[in-house]
């Protein structure tokens, strides 16, 4: 039966595979290797295996579960499903027939929109782009999967500028971007072209160029797409990072101040809400002053640790709830 979920971009999730290991600063406090945990605690057989200690744990080694595939298969409804919001469906432990069982349950059941999310950014694009796993998750039918979103997670520019350009030279219906949690400013506007930057892509708009920008088919890059939405949010649980509130006004002007505005999604603040400004020297418990001055008197802005759901998910007193069109 569907598994209902809490996350609020998404309506279900499916795990066909569950387990992960961390590869960059964003896994730190990843809320998957908590409830695993707790998840082999209560006995449930899909998270008994052990990963390393120095990269996962309890109950979250790499695991595939063929009997899972078929789920759904028998959900009547339609629905927006997360695939492996318990794993890394590309980590290099799955092996590739698995995967291309998953996006063959995909292709037979069309009514549903699967988002796929990845930090395996190379592995996701050699795949996706191999004419072989084409024909053996799919043959027959047209690819990419016009019912899959497929996207990179991003906490910070160091990761954009490595993910996004894989995720732009990756066969795919929609293609997003996950800035959660947002440890840091990111740019998606300006992304080296191939780590030269004295060029850079601009991947919510489809430009290419420093000095006078050309679109991406001018350019010789017509194999490269283009992001169509962005999700934003900060991190929440224990050891929660406070995201400045900074760097989601920014994310979220870059999608609507584009030629093409690109759909915004603020799922959360997370642990830290943004509580007006201070001066040096006026914290209290459980309080931060993050980001620079904004004016001569040294005000900061100031966040407080109150928890997500007292932190809520208004960015500037609205809430953004944007998805593709498709």
């Amino acid at each position: 039966m569907s598994t209902g979920t809490r996350i609020e971009w998404t309506e279900a999730t499916w795990n066909p595979a569950t387990g992960c290991d961390r590869v960059s600063a964003g896994c730190d406090n990843c809320y998957a290797l908590t409830l695993a945990r707790r998840l082999k605690a209560m006995g449930s057989p899909k998270y008994q295996a052990d990963g390393n200690p120095a990269t996962s744990g309890p109950g979250f080694a790499v695991t595939v579960h063929p009997d899972a595939l078929d789920e759904p298969l028998r959900w009547r409804r339609p629905r927006r499903v997360f695939v492996n919001s318990m794993g890394d469906l590309f980590h290099p432990r799955v092996p590739d027939e698995f995967i291309a069982k998953v996006f063959a349950v995909m292709a037979r059941t069309p009514q549903h929109t699967y988002q796929v999310l990845t930090k395996r950014h190379d592995r996701l694009r050699a795949l996706l782009s191999r004419a072989a796993f084409r024909e053996t998750a799919a043959p027959g039918t047209a690819w990419p999967l016009p019912n899959v979103w497929v996207g990179v997670s991003v906490e910070d520019q160091h990761w954009a500028e490595i993910r996004v350009p894989a995720l732009l030279a990756t066969p795919a219906a929609v293609r997003f971007v996950s800035c959660e949690p947002l440890l840091g400013p990111v740019d998606l506007t300006r992304i080296p072209y191939q780590g030269d930057r004295d060029y850079v892509l601009d991947a919510l708009d489809g430009r290419y160029g420093e000095r006078e920008p050309r679109t991406l088919f001018s350019a010789g890059l017509a194999g490269l797409g283009q992001i169509d939405w962005v999700i934003a949010g900060g991190e929440s649980g224990p050891g929660a990072r406070p995201m400045h509130p900074a760097w989601a006004r920014s994310l979220r002007d870059q999608c609507t101040n584009t030629r093409r505005p690109v759909p915004f999604f603020f799922k959360q603040w997370g642990g830290w809400a943004p509580s007006g400004y201070v001066g040096i020297g006026n914290t209290q418990p459980n309080h931060v002053l993050i980001g620079d001055p904004v004016d001569d008197l040294g005000h900061r802005e100031k966040l407080v640790r109150v928890g997500k759901k007292a932190a809520g998910r208004e960015l500037d007193g609205r809430t953004w709830d944007e998805y593709p069109n498709r």
